[in-house]
């Protein structure tokens, strides 16, 4: 596979779980990358301790691993993913608590790029009054995020997630355009998940022709199976490909699962000198 001008960044929520959180970074190190990306690691504690956040810092910049995206709080993730945004009363509540802390923790590591997952409906709620919610704390949350930095609208597969109103790209896309509408900073993007996309069906050169100039951050898993790139049938380098020749320049996540053996063993298919940061 030929990945020569892609920039990849490993997510630490989904590869390396084996480990303790502390002793992620290193790992990943230690395998060759020197970017990474987490959801947000406390799924009880949208608000952690000071010392909490302070020992992951120290960990990531002792590693000398770069923090280059970061999810606001979701509650318990992996799946059914939930979100929080949507969701009225107490998960409301907590999205809007984490933001603040979620923004300082990730610029004190010069990180401005923060992913929001959108959320499930809630059966007795009106489906209007929750997307009318989530606009509202999208918009908080952009406005945190600041101009500078990008907010990130992900759409989600409906077979994993069948409770997800966000299930496609031009859903997702929506949602980026509503809130720019809102806040006037235009710092809301896609995050194009090429797994995600391909559970759901969508034509992929078609998305990526279509939304590569929208799409703040990619992320990539092979299907089926949520595996490494060629362990399913995505034809990841044709699909990277397309990105560059669309304009994409910005790093691509790792989000799959390792297999049955430990982490560092599910990198065989990526050059070791194509993993740090270039």
């Amino acid at each position: 596979m030929g990945f020569t001008d892609t920039r990849f960044n490993v997510n630490l929520s989904i590869l390396f779980t084996e480990l303790p959180l502390l002793e992620r970074p290193a790992a990943a190190r230690a395998a060759g990358f020197t970017a990474v990306e987490l959801w947000w690691p406390w799924t009880d504690a949208p608000v952690p301790e000071r010392s909490e956040l302070d020992a992951l810092r120290h960990a990531l910049r002792d590693a000398g691993t770069a923090l280059t995206g970061l999810n606001f709080y979701a509650g318990q993730l992996p799946g059914p993913d939930r979100g929080a945004l949507s969701i009225p009363g107490e998960e409301s509540e907590r999205f809007r608590a984490n933001v603040p802390v979620a923004v300082e923790f990730g610029r004190s590591l010069g990180c401005t790029t923060f992913n929001a997952l959108y959320g499930n409906r809630v059966e007795g709620v009106d489906p209007a009054a929750q997307d009318a919610l989530a606009l509202e704390n999208l918009a908080f949350a952009a406005r945190e995020v600041g101009a500078d930095g990008t907010l990130l609208i992900e759409a989600l597969n409906a077979p994993e997630s069948p409770r997800c109103p966000i299930v496609s790209a031009p859903k997702a896309v929506e949602v980026v355009d509503a809130v720019n509408a809102a806040t006037g900073l235009d710092n809301a993007r896609f995050l194009m998940d090429l797994y995600h996309l391909s559970m759901n069906g969508e034509d992929l050169d078609e998305v990526i022709d279509r939304y590569t100039g929208r799409t703040g951050h990619v992320q990539i898993a092979d299907n089926p199976g949520r595996g490494a790139p060629g362990t399913g049938d995505l034809d990841f380098a044709g699909l990277l490909a397309r990105l560059r020749k669309n304009g994409y320049d910005g790093y691509v996540g790792l989000e799959y699962k390792p297999g049955d053996g430990p982490s560092a063993g599910a990198f065989g298919w990526l050059p070791a000198p194509l993993r740090a940061a270039h």
